[in-house]
């Protein structure tokens, strides 16, 4: 058991390199585009579109992912079958939608409000077909444990976004002004916003091309129609998971546009929401990280004896790390808020609601292993299709009234009662005796710590933060005290005998 756990740490470290450092890098993309950009209805357009791309991506993988992983550990499937034959139908799907986007890229831009830029439309199309069919190689490189290719290969993509983000949002308009000839062959000013969705398309081709050696398994293979089946039959109840997770997460950048009369009004607050939004991602990149390397081991340890002990202490650590995120944003949200202009400061209140429900959304993903291992896959889609009604009724009915407050509290709600459900009911189908006492302990003192941070109203913010920062400090060394098991930990561990 320790081996695996060891493992997992390490997996989780490599995985997170792509994952955490990535998207701590697409943060520092927040302060130009709420510095470069018009306005913060100008950031809503991109916060709404990228809302509906989220939602397409999860429909254009359909559940294939977490399928290909069951069936690749199923000792009677042909694993480099499985592969082609999962890669050939996310290849095949994704280039009909690609096709059917452009075709009604007109009609679809009337109804979503976009009737001046279609041609976002069919950007995003190109860049979700890409990425649909790039997420099978990267799950076969997970698969095969070949992390520093995946964290390398996923570095390079973000890198070169946010390197091609500067060229045209700050180096080509100062080229424009200082030397046009260089760049007005090319380059078309004031189309702003268009050149986010340009820089997605290149990167996608990029990343696209160096995955090809990757897919040479499945070449001389054709689709095996009766696999294709069985993994429909599997994964259609984790497409539907997927979705509602999805929503949970995308579907308030979604509608708010449309619950307001006023359109420029509705961006503006989505952007200054969603810019908000985007600080407290450190805990989703967190899951992220740790779903690389968790799901994987969760399927892999199914064979062996120790896996329900196995799996209980990674729930514990899990919840562990992720209360020290929690308590890490908030105590330096001080700092943090200077990744926005002051004028998307009224957004911050959002911050702790929506990272404690993406805290309750990660406790229900490490739970809902019980429902994957016995293949009673509907499960998830019960939970989930009862979350996606709890989050579209408080959105719909609190949002014309409180605005984006009421997007925070609907995820928090919804990810909380999938996250009792699946806990409850899969106690009863696949018990796993989790340490209940150690995540009460743990929880009850972050919320002690945290009250204890932010009650006194200390003027100075220097003191403030060495005050919040001493707590940090204890609650850290509780945690090293208690259940740290520094001799599991990666580089640390060649240094403690």
């Amino acid at each position: 058991m320790a081996g695996g756990i060891k493992r997992l740490a390490k997996e989780t470290a490599v995985y997170g390199l792509s994952s955490i450092i990535g998207r701590f890098l697409n943060w520092l993309l927040i302060p130009m585009y709420v510095r470069v950009l018009a306005d913060p209805g100008e950031y809503g357009i991109v916060s709404n579109l990228y809302g509906w791309s989220a939602l397409l991506l999860v429909l254009l993988t359909y559940g294939m992912e977490t399928g290909f992983f069951r069936f690749m550990n199923k000792e009677e499937e042909n694993p480099a079958q499985v592969y082609a034959s999962t890669l050939f139908s996310l290849s095949i799907t994704s280039l009909f939608f690609f096709i059917a986007a452009y075709a009604f890229q007109n009609p679809v831009s009337v109804l979503l409000g976009y009737v001046e830029t279609p041609e976002y439309l069919t950007m995003l199309a190109a860049v979700l077909a890409l990425d649909a069919v790039c997420s099978i190689p990267f799950a076969y490189l997970r698969y095969q444990k070949r992390p520093f290719r995946f964290a390398g290969l996923k570095l390079f993509n973000i890198f070169l976004n946010i390197f091609l983000n500067i060229f045209f949002l700050i180096v080509c308009p100062w080229l424009m002004q200082h030397a046009p000839a260089t760049v007005s062959w090319f380059y078309i000013s004031g189309y702003g916003v268009g050149y986010i969705f340009v820089s997605n398309v290149i990167t996608s081709l990029f990343t696209f091309f160096l995955l090809l050696p990757d897919m040479k398994p499945c070449m001389g293979r054709s689709l095996d129609l009766s696999l294709l089946k069985r993994m429909y039959r599997y994964s259609l109840p984790i497409l539907i998971l997927g979705l509602a997770g999805i929503l949970n997460q995308s579907v308030d950048k979604i509608l708010f546009p449309f619950l307001f009369d006023d359109r420029d009004y509705a961006n503006e607050q989505l952007g200054i929401y969603s810019a908000c939004f985007k600080i407290a991602v450190v805990m989703v990149m967190f899951i992220q990280a740790f779903r690389y390397a968790y799901e994987p081991f969760i399927f892999a340890k199914n064979k062996s004896e120790d896996n329900r002990k196995a799996y209980s202490e990674a729930m514990k650590y899990f919840i562990i790390f992720a209360l020290l995120i929690f308590l890490c944003v908030m105590f330096y949200l001080d700092i943090i808020k200077y990744i926005v202009v002051p004028e998307y400061y009224p957004g911050l209140k959002v911050v702790p609601i929506v990272m404690l429900g993406e805290f309750f959304f990660g406790i229900y993903f490490n739970l809902s292993l019980w429902y994957k291992l016995t293949d009673q896959t509907q499960w998830g889609a019960y939970f989930s299709i009862l979350g996606c009604i709890i989050t579209v009724s408080i959105i719909l009915v609190f949002v014309p009234i409180y605005g984006f407050m009421a997007c925070a509290w609907a995820s928090f709600v919804c990810n909380l009662v999938m996250m009792l459900l699946s806990y409850f009911i899969g106690q009863k189908k696949y018990p796993v005796r989790y340490d209940l006492k150690s995540a009460a302990i743990y929880g009850l003192v972050a919320v002690a710590v945290y009250a204890a941070g932010m009650w006194p109203d200390i003027d100075s913010e220097t003191l403030r933060l060495a005050y919040r920062t001493v707590l940090l400090g204890l609650f850290v060394l509780l945690i090293i005290k208690r259940d740290l098991p520094l001799k599991e930990i990666p580089f640390l561990n060649r240094f403690i005998k």
